[in-house]
């Protein structure tokens, strides 16, 4: 068998679609494992690119089976949507599979989102509004509904009756919002599910199945580490687990089935939303970063924080992880930078800590310890090996390695999918 999850290693927006493409050509099986269509990933052919919300990654290669698993939380007005737009570009759906025991995203859960998110004001989280969380925590409050209910007719519109009547008394009496229409509802849902009833079926005992014939199987997750409801800087998370241990949950197989967990790693740091970012640059390098990067939201066209690569994050994702290997991305977008600075360790009221903090007050207040590297200032877009790298590249990257003590065995060097350097097969 040959299980790799691969996982964002900082808070997301790593590359990940872009790395889950390339590794997909050789695997059987890709599995998007958590997450919703709050996540975005980005993958460049030849002159195409491709924005992808649920549907996994792998799904441009027409031989590679496609599994939406049961940790995901669903919304089926932007899968049909997302189905449709590929199928009008040539791409084939045939090999795309829907978890039954997945959560379906119902329009409350959006309208509770963009309320609650406007009523924090100054202390909003910045989630993407698209409802992720209320669809989680109904899920956790067993009063969500499943795939598997949306295609038994009957079975939803009794379920729909009772929770739309809490729903409606949460939005009207709290909120001071307009209820929804239960009978609208009710009819536009029961048209999704006959739209996306021949993609679903119990895909655990699927993946199961490819895991024990000695099938090649990604899991991919969507987010990163340091956005995870446990594990990330709290409470400027999501609400679902990106971490590698969300994968056997998220797809409903054991963790014997791993063999490697991959974590991919921008060359720099970004992230959306609030929360404390120790190495952020809010001079010009910062925008110059964001704007070489193209470091705007696939999902919501936010522009992204940018600042310089922290190790102290890598270091914890490793562990939370068990990361075997490193992916880096967007090395190329460092290419005209002079000098390069790594984050090797925090200085808190006087004292240098080389682990994350666990909460956010005391990571507030920690300044980043550097590191300062020479650049290249070379264009490394057209470099097909680790050799061809500048000398300053490859310090840089063998001194992530040492500072993280997990090698890299992935480099991406610009979006598209030969402008990756492989210094370890994934799959053979």
């Amino acid at each position: 068998m040959a299980g790799v999850i691969v996982v964002g290693s900082q808070w997301g927006d790593e590359g990940k679609g872009k790395i889950i493409d390339f590794l997909a050509e050789k695997a059987d099986m890709v599995v998007r494992f958590q997450g919703g269509n709050n996540a975005g990933h980005t993958v460049v052919v030849k002159d195409q690119e491709f924005r992808l919300h649920l549907i996994p990654s792998g799904i441009l290669y027409p031989q590679t089976q496609c599994v939406i698993g049961n940790g995901v939380v669903l919304d089926p007005a932007v899968l049909i949507q997302e189905i449709a737009n590929l199928k009008k570009r040539g791409v084939s759906i045939e090999n795309l599979l829907v978890s039954s025991r997945a959560q379906v995203l119902m329009p409350y859960h959006q309208k509770i989102d963009e309320l609650e998110e406007d009523r924090r004001g100054d202390n909003k989280i910045g989630t993407t509004k698209r409802g992720i969380g209320p669809a989680y925590m109904d899920k956790i409050s067993r009063v969500g509904i499943r795939v598997a209910d949306l295609l038994d007719r009957d079975f939803f519109a009794a379920t729909l009756d009772l929770v739309l009547q809490d729903k409606n008394e949460l939005l009207t009496k709290y909120y001071n919002a307009e209820p929804f229409s239960y009978q609208e509802i009710l009819d536009k849902y029961l048209e999704y599910a006959e739209e996306i009833r021949p993609y679903v079926t119990d895909t655990s005992i699927i993946v199961y199945k490819a895991l024990k014939e000695g099938k090649k199987v990604l899991f991919e997750g969507a987010q990163g580490t340091l956005l995870d409801i446990d594990h990330g800087t709290y409470p400027f998370v999501t609400s679902s687990h990106p971490v590698a241990g969300g994968a056997m949950v998220g797809a409903g197989i054991g963790p014997t089935y791993i063999n490697r967990v991959i974590g991919v790693v921008k060359a720099y740091t970004t992230r959306v939303g609030g929360g404390p970012f120790p190495t952020e640059l809010l001079d010009d390098l910062g925008q110059q970063i964001r704007e070489r990067g193209r470091e705007y939201g696939t999902t919501t066209g936010r522009p992204r924080r940018c600042g310089w690569l922290d190790t102290v994050i890598l270091r914890y994702a490793v562990r939370v992880n068990g990361l075997s290997e490193l992916a880096i991305t967007k090395l190329d977008i460092l290419d005209e930078m002079e000098t390069i600075k790594i984050c090797t360790a925090y200085r808190y009221k006087g004292q240098i800590i080389e682990e994350l903090p666990s909460t956010l007050a005391e990571l507030a207040h920690c300044e980043p310890i550097y590191e300062e590297w020479p650049g290249w200032m070379a264009d490394i877009t057209r470099i097909q090996t680790q050799e061809e790298l500048p000398l300053s590249a490859r310090n840089y990257l063998r001194r992530i390695e040492q500072l993280t003590e997990t090698p890299i065995n992935l480099i991406a060097v610009g979006p598209e999918r030969h402008k990756t350097i492989i210094l370890d097969y994934i799959f053979s």
